[in-house]
């Protein structure tokens, strides 16, 4: 069966192309699903998927229909790009690369672009800026920051570790929250920092350390009893979005374990945080799905530990001066963080607040 990238790579040709126009009406999704045989959810996922990239406008109740480009044309531009990476995607897979490989090289590169074109840090204002991975720590500390430092806030965006890290390459985040793991020397954060923030003197603040493992419905009516159990033919799966720190881990346990993504049910099931997972699980639409404690206890579902994961604050050294921060890691030393962080469940806090300088 067609994933939804593909529907939605076929439209987005289509509209490239001009055979789609702005405005123009797109089959109903029934209609596709039929056209490609596949269920009405994967076809309502790549509508989904174009209407994020900005080529699609959806209204329930109206269908969809191509959206009219603003006068920059930065959707289709960015589309136009998303078609040349994937034409350039197609040709090094079939020279043989694997896509770990192609993602690695790719970092290394952008970071080395991103350093000869970055754009000249911004001095933060009294809004820090959080980008990077979900946690619920992160909102706990979002909810505390005004009362630790009265006039400032701390605006937080979930994109995943990844992208925490290329906002702080582009100056485009004061801090990143990351807890990515290196299959290489089994560390967390320090070799994909030192990749992709190349000369930048920054700090890692050890939040805490969370137990990772599979969100199942209460009880564990399917009997999941680790990773193994994702290639079950009867089992229905949740992701995370590429990109995320606990998607990077997934893929390299999988690829450990022998198991090929298109074994697993559910596996372009993306959504972007460890509470959507939950969720999920919760609402009946997956059986399993792959994030922290904190989430499976805030729902109520059971969890099949996989291992104990390192969280850690990206923060540069121009940002680590500023009395905010140093009024957050003076609270992040305290009894009382402790026991705010531990009372969310499935958090190890015996190195939090620890401070490693890297570059």
């Amino acid at each position: 069966m067609p994933s939804f990238h593909e529907i939605a790579g076929a439209i987005r040709q289509q509209i490239l192309n001009g055979a789609l126009r702005p405005g123009d009406d797109l089959p109903s999704v029934r209609e596709m699903s039929e056209r490609w045989g596949c269920a009405p959810g994967t076809v309502q996922r790549a509508y989904r998927e174009l209407a994020l990239q900005g080529l699609v406008t959806t209204q329930v109740g109206q269908g969809s229909w191509v959206a009219r480009q603003t006068e920059d044309h930065t959707p289709l531009r960015r589309a136009t790009l998303v078609n040349q990476i994937e034409a350039f995607m197609l040709d090094i897979l079939a020279g043989g690369y694997r896509p770990p490989e192609i993602e690695e090289a790719t970092r290394e590169v952008l970071a080395r672009w991103q350093a000869r074109v970055g754009e000249p840090a911004k001095p933060p204002g009294q809004v820090l800026r959080f980008v990077g991975s979900h946690d619920p720590t992160i909102s706990l500390l979002a909810g505390r920051f005004a009362g630790l430092v009265p006039g400032d806030s701390l605006r937080v965006t979930f994109v995943g570790s990844l992208g925490g890290l290329i906002a702080l390459a582009r100056y485009g985040a004061d801090i990143a929250g990351c807890h990515l793991w290196d299959k290489e020397t089994g560390l967390y954060n320090k070799p994909f920092v030192q990749r992709l923030l190349p000369g930048r003197h920054v700090a890692l603040l050890t939040l805490a350390h969370r137990r990772l493992g599979l969100i199942v419905r209460r009880g564990n009516p399917a009997g999941v009893r680790g990773l193994e159990d994702l290639a079950r033919p009867d089992l229905r799966f949740v992701n995370r979005q590429r990109g995320a720190g606990t998607r990077v881990w997934l893929d390299a346990q999988l690829d450990e374990r022998g198991i090929a993504p298109e074994q697993i049910e559910g596996y372009d099931d993306e959504v972007n945080t460890h509470l959507e997972v939950a969720g999920a699980v919760a609402a009946g639409r997956a059986d399993a799905g792959l994030g922290v404690e904190a989430a499976a206890l805030a729902y109520g579902l059971d969890f099949v530990f996989a291992t104990l994961e390192q969280y850690d604050l990206v923060i540069p050294a121009e940002v680590w001066e500023l009395p905010a921060v140093q009024t957050l890691l003076s609270w992040l030393s305290t009894d009382e963080a402790k026991a705010a962080i531990m009372e969310l469940g499935g958090y190890d806090t015996h190195q939090t607040g620890r401070v490693e300088w890297i570059n």
